[in-house]
């Protein structure tokens, strides 16, 4: 009886125990990240075309920041600035290039020429490894950790698994999945689906397992989607679906689009439902953001959008962030304001709305902060953590302004190179000698009377501007930035238009695509399935090194190709290349030394998107041939 009664209190110490110890568990983080959704994307931000009822119950379990923002409005700067919680103009990564082959981890100026007017940043590519980042931190807290989708930060050893992550899934260091959102994908992708298969399924099931394997311990899950990101493609019956809903008076109307943000929806669902099955959903904080604004250029409807397989549908751009001005790679909100959610069970009272502004450098502090893990002596965040703004300790952060820094061109948006400020209402957006006089252009703007920023108000409150504008420059200079100046070399006479009987394309040949040279670039514009430029090969004797100078809004893959010398195009052969988007890039490719070319083509992703090319070169044991068009 002793013996029996003794056993019992062990059982009962041993629940209780244990019980106790679940209880003092740190709190899972699941952060989930979109890439190129917009701030009105989303059901519960707004949207009355897209459906996303597994992000809207997630919303209405906690609370919805309206005035979040991306640190860079494109990806891969964003990216690196949750993970160190540095800004991107003091990490130098201001463009998304981290899959690039060459290796820069020391930000400077690009080389110009003499038809470049203003020399901006030349990107780092890799993010280095003497960050030590969120994961780091939370993986020797006791963390385990795992990332998938997409990464966009280097290759190994610039991988997730050197920055901090036990689980890298599926380990591809591209841009975009490859090649298209359906398999088959690309043979050079690590995970190969079954035909049909969507890799937002494949890797939300990925992401899912996760959580059902370390069930038992504290987890750190980071789910950077593929989605919303060009190629747009789409399971056919959600394109069909959209098509029927879509209703032309609603800027949000392209079917495939609205399809892609369905499938998003859906891979969020499936981790929502891992945590439920688990019974780990009151023990999970969830952080749902995207890394920079929705495509929403109105200019390239129809042109810089095309979708391999739902062309049709691809009349209208792939969404609007109205009332916000423009989108991707803009300064303005469009392409910096983000959806944002976050649930801290017990804490963030469900169903709300906070109009605080915060940023992406903040998520770093924010989670450790939850995992009440302290902030490591060495590690200085640019953001804050908000964590007391949760707990409603505070209604205000202890915040002066938060800065954008892009010290970049993009032709598809429209964006010259500059620095934004935001303080409290009032924006200031700063674009480096872009006056024809070489000073800067100073854009001033009231955000809570005019979110659309249609009014600039810099000749009507100089003084603010002169506050504002000292902002950026303390800015500028604590962080070490890379700042975009006129180009000492610049030659107008060089980048002049040539002259009406002169051949403008310099002997190249344009085939499903229409060529236009003007100020010195030449512009492919897509007429047809695979447009190139073609030349004859003139004699040379291989090995032949292209090199390209060129830019396109969203990237995409490209190929040099050769017919031999006598032979037809049964017998050409080609190596690829990839366009990464947004700035220029200096991109090689080599003809093998044994071939004799006939015609040397280079075909570009004009179907997708306008080409800019600024130079090509020839390469040979001879006279190399140039193109400065």
């Amino acid at each position: 009886m002793k013996n029996t009664l003794i056993q019992a209190v062990a059982l009962l110490l041993a629940s209780f125990n244990a019980l106790h110890a679940a209880d003092s568990r740190p709190t899972n983080i699941v952060f989930i990240m979109a890439d190129d959704l917009g701030w009105r994307d989303l059901g519960c931000f707004g949207s009355t075309y897209h459906q996303t009822p597994n992000l809207d119950r997630l919303a209405a379990r906690g609370v919805k920041f309206t005035q979040a923002y991306a640190a860079n409005p494109l990806c891969s700067p964003t990216r690196s600035s949750i993970l160190t919680g540095l800004w991107p103009a003091r990490t130098g990564i201001t463009a998304p290039v981290c899959h690039l082959p060459e290796v820069v981890l020391e930000k400077r100026l690009a080389k110009g020429n003499p038809k470049t007017r203003v020399l901006v940043a030349q990107s780092v590519t890799r993010l280095s490894t003497d960050y030590l980042t969120l994961p780091e931190i939370l993986r020797e807290a006791g963390y385990a950790t795992g990332h998938f989708g997409k990464w966009h930060l280097g290759k190994a050893p610039h991988s997730p698994r050197e920055h901090g992550f036990d689980v890298d899934f599926p380990a591809w260091p591209g841009p975009g999945p490859a090649g298209s959102y359906i398999a088959p994908w690309a043979p050079a992708f690590p995970q190969q689906g079954k035909l049909g298969e969507h890799i937002e399924d494949t890797t939300a099931e990925a992401a899912a397992q996760f959580i059902r394997q370390h069930r038992d311990e504290p987890f750190f899950l980071n789910y950077w989607l593929w989605s919303v990101h060009a190629p747009y493609d789409a399971k056919d019956e959600l394109v069909a679906k959209y098509r029927a809903l879509a209703d032309p008076a609603n800027p949000q109307r392209n079917a495939v689009y609205a399809a892609m943000v369905q499938s998003l929806d859906e891979a969020v669902g499936r981790v929502l439902t891992a945590l439920d099955e688990c019974g780990l959903t009151e023990k999970t904080a969830i952080v749902f953001f995207s890394d920079n604004g929705g495509v929403s250029w109105d200019d390239k409807a129809g042109k810089g959008h095309k979708s391999v397989r739902f062309q049709a549908d691809m009349t209208s751009p792939p969404t609007s962030n109205l009332p916000l001005r423009n989108g991707k790679a803009s300064l303005y909100e469009g392409g910096v304001r983000e959806p944002c959610i976050v649930v801290w069970p017990g804490i963030t009272k469900p169903g709300t709305t906070d109009d605080t502004i915060i940023q992406s450098v903040d998520w770093l502090p924010t989670l450790l902060d939850i995992a009440g893990v302290p902030l490591p002596q060495k590690v200085k965040p640019d953001g804050l953590s908000l964590a007391p703004l949760l707990r409603g300790e505070t209604n205000k952060l202890d915040r002066k302004a938060i800065f954008t820094h892009f010290p970049h061109d993009t032709p598809a948006s429209g964006q010259k190179p500059g620095t934004s400020v935001r303080r409290g209402d009032w924006k200031l957006i700063r674009l480096f000698a872009n006056e024809p006089n070489g000073s800067d252009t100073l854009e001033l703007f009231n955000l809570r009377d005019d979110v659309g920023e249609s009014k600039n108000l810099a000749g009507d409150k100089p003084e603010l501007v002169r506050e504002l504008n000292a902002l950026i420059d303390t800015f500028l200079e604590q962080t070490d930035a890379v700042i975009p100046k006129l180009n000492p070399a610049f030659q107008a006479a060089a980048s002049a238009v040539p002259e009406k009987n002169a051949d403008p394309l310099q002997g190249w040949v344009a085939r499903n695509a229409k060529a236009v040279v003007s100020n010195g670039i030449l512009t492919l514009t897509g007429q047809g399935a695979a447009p190139f430029l073609g030349i004859g090969g003139g004699g040379a004797q291989g090995p032949i090194k292209l090199q390209l100078r060129a830019r396109c809004a969203q990237g995409g893959a490209g190929k040099l190709e050769w017919i031999p010398a006598g032979k037809t195009q049964t017998d050409a052969l080609s190596v690829p290349f990839q366009l990464a988007g947004g700035d220029w890039e200096e991109l090689t490719a080599t003809i093998p030394a044994d071939a004799l070319p006939g015609i040397i083509r280079v075909y570009l992703p004009a179907q997708q998107q306008d080409v800019e090319v600024d130079s090509i070169e020839l390469q040979t044991t001879g006279k190399p041939r140039r193109w400065d068009f």
